[in-house]
């Protein structure tokens, strides 16, 4: 059964003035870079990785990149349905400029966002999906914050109740016989 590294993008823009990016294409800047460069050389020096799957939006492409150049000859293969948390109309607006435009309940109106049970159910398809194609194999998959929370509290319920991730943090799980186990959750110690 695989061994699945799950890592959140380096920082952006849009992250540091606390903006929703969603599906919106934003790159890394700078600090999200070096974030990027420091967990490559962490993973460098750890047990290889077989393959790293990314989502196909450039930060999170960026990040995969970045970590690929120290890790000779592990391919990258991009992966769509691991994009991001679809926002909507709330993408790249504050949390102030959304209670400005639609009040502090925003959260309950109906924006065009993604629903969370959607993207349980995407990232526990991918999950399966990967489990199938990659027995035995290291995988480090390359994804955003609310994927990955989302996907990770769908597996471990008991444990997240929300899963807030660091940019370019790494969470591990492993896949048994009996199941999903959490291995390493939301580690920064390479930053």
């Amino acid at each position: 059964m695989p061994t699945v590294g799950l890592v959140r993008h380096g920082v952006t823009e849009w992250n540091s003035l606390g903006k929703a990016q969603g599906h919106s294409n934003i790159s890394l800047n700078q600090e999200g870079k070096n974030q990027a460069l420091k967990l490559a050389e962490r993973l460098s020096k750890e047990e290889p990785w077989d393959v790293i799957i990314t989502s196909d939006l450039s930060r999170a492409k960026e990040t995969a990149e970045i970590i690929a150049s120290r890790l000779p000859h592990t391919p990258i293969i991009e992966q769509p349905s691991i994009r991001e948390m679809h926002g909507g109309e709330i993408e790249g607006t504050t949390e102030a400029e959304r209670v400005a435009k639609w009040g502090e309940d925003w959260r309950n109106k109906e924006l065009g966002m993604e629903k969370r049970q959607d993207v349980a159910q995407r990232g526990g398809a991918f999950l399966e999906e990967l489990t199938s194609a990659y027995k035995g194999k290291r995988v480090l998959v390359v994804s955003h914050g609310a994927w990955i929370g989302i996907t990770l509290e769908y597996l471990f319920p008991e444990e997240y109740f929300y899963a807030f991730l660091e940019n370019t943090s790494l969470s591990i799980i492993q896949k048994s016989d009996q199941g999903w186990r959490n291995v390493l959750f939301n580690c920064i110690s390479h930053l």
